[in-house]
């Protein structure tokens, strides 16, 4: 018989030993002053530590400190939290939900099976049709995307959009205008296909380098737009990278050396800190085939240092300089592909087909170039957070903004905020335009998970 690769699963056992001695979870408010302590002792088992860092991060939790440790056949892990305001978590619910979410019965322990956070798929939010977008990034693609799909009255209820390095990455979430159902009819889901293809080719006459698919899986929605844009190799650049897209602040440093004594190699990441990051590295990391077994994660002011111990799944670590090299580069592009100095503009209305493609317009009409997007529906509302710099990628000049306030009228409120790592943006201002501000990240995202 073959000899297995290493590390080997028996999944028959893998499952008995989870049974028998099931996740442990504490959440502590006492022992650390400033954070709250979230401690998991589980079962080891292939991407456990994506799966918990996944449920912390959604819901919105800031990871100052963390300990990782799964040589054998356990994982034992320590993670210092806190909520977007620098507080500890104290609200009863979040707590319960934290419990429920990384114990026994929780999505951690079944693989992320059930896990209500955000997921690509047809079923990931309500009855929607996910799509999948992939191209070259040029000023205005997201507002003829959108402009697309109001034409052939689709509704877009949820997006992400992320660019790196001269490519888009969408994943949106869309129905019927007309039934609010999810779209199955193949002669429309065709015609919006090859529309958004044409659209996404724009002057390249390569068709691989423009991809259009409908999702019907259950992959986490940050964690497919890594894939997409890890699959599109954004993290080669062709030598287009620039300052303007790196800046100096965010420039990470990332090391790969070898620990002699325990046969691990250690990737070691310093760069200027901010929300998600060690799920976009522990991401990365395992989509690229690695096993992370120890980590220590840690952030100082305002930047973070984090060390992770590694293998490849067979067993080996990284000799090869061509490996190490592509390590480096795939971190850094997961590092900055969430990034984005300079403006974020999040503006709220009430939900109707063709927003999304009116809201995109006038950015577009305004010299708004997006660097990034989420788009959401909560009820009857619609909040779009855009991450803008003008359409050469300078920060945004304080008379487009007021250009953008006089076009939007009194049907939207404005909030424009400033990225705290860019001194150039225009300082953060709320502009109401008759629309009632909603309070919508966490509570409402917590509302909906607990729901």
């Amino acid at each position: 018989m073959a000899k297995a690769c290493w590390p080997y699963f028996d999944p028959e056992y893998e499952t008995l030993s989870a049974r028998m001695n099931p996740p442990r979870v504490s959440v502590d408010n006492i022992s650390c002053r400033h954070c709250t302590v979230v401690k998991i002792h589980s079962v080891n088992k292939p991407g456990i530590l994506l799966e918990v860092v996944q449920i912390l991060t959604d819901l919105d939790f800031t990871i100052t400190k963390a300990y990782i440790s799964s040589d054998g056949g356990w994982f034992m892990d320590v993670f210092h939290v806190t909520d977007q305001q620098g507080k500890k978590i104290t609200d009863g619910r979040t707590v319960d939900y934290i419990e429920r979410a990384l114990g026994p019965k929780g999505h951690a322990a079944d693989g992320m099976k059930n896990c209500p956070g955000k997921r690509v798929g047809v079923h990931s939010v309500g009855n929607h049709t996910a799509i999948e977008l992939v191209g070259r990034d040029r000023p205005g693609l997201l507002s003829e995307i959108s402009a697309v799909l109001a034409d052939l009255q689709f509704n877009v209820a949820a997006a992400e959009v992320w660019t790196h390095n001269r490519r888009i990455a969408c994943v949106l979430y869309v129905n019927d205008y007309s039934t609010n159902h999810a779209v199955h009819d193949l002669n429309r889901l065709s015609i919006m296909e090859e529309q958004l293809k044409h659209i996404l080719r724009g002057s390249e006459d390569d068709d691989k380098v423009a991809r259009t698919s409908f999702s019907m899986g259950f992959t986490h929605t940050d964690r497919r737009l890594h894939q997409m844009l890890f699959a599109d190799r954004d993290y080669e650049g062709s030598g287009v990278t620039s300052e303007v897209d790196y800046p100096s602040s965010f420039k990470p440093k990332v090391t790969v050396d070898r620990c002699e004594e325990k046969g691990y190699s250690v990737v070691s990441v310093q760069c200027k800190d901010r929300a998600k990051l060690m799920f976009d590295i522990v991401c990365t990391l395992t989509d690229m085939q690695y096993v992370v077994f120890h980590a220590n994660i840690s952030s100082n002011g305002p930047y973070a240092s984090q060390e992770y111990f590694i293998r490849h799944m067979d067993g080996c670590t990284l000799d090869a300089e061509g490996e190490k090299e592509r390590v480096i580069k795939c971190l850094e592009a997961s590092i900055h592909r969430r990034v984005s100095e300079g403006l974020s503009l999040e503006l709220c209305a009430k939900d109707r087909v063709g927003l999304l493609s009116e809201v995109t317009r006038i950015l577009r009409e305004n010299g708004l170039s997006v660097r990034r997007a989420g788009i959401s529906t909560i009820g009857e509302e619609a909040v779009n957070v855009f991450y803008v710099r003008d359409t050469y990628g300078n920060p945004v000049e304080s008379k487009k903004i007021e250009a953008l306030r006089r076009e939007i009228g009194h049907t939207m409120m404005l909030n424009v905020k400033k990225d705290p790592g860019s001194a150039k943006a225009p300082e953060a201002e709320a502009i109401s335009t008759g629309w009632a501000k909603t309070s919508f990240f966490f509570g409402n995202l917590l509302d909906k998970l607990l729901a």
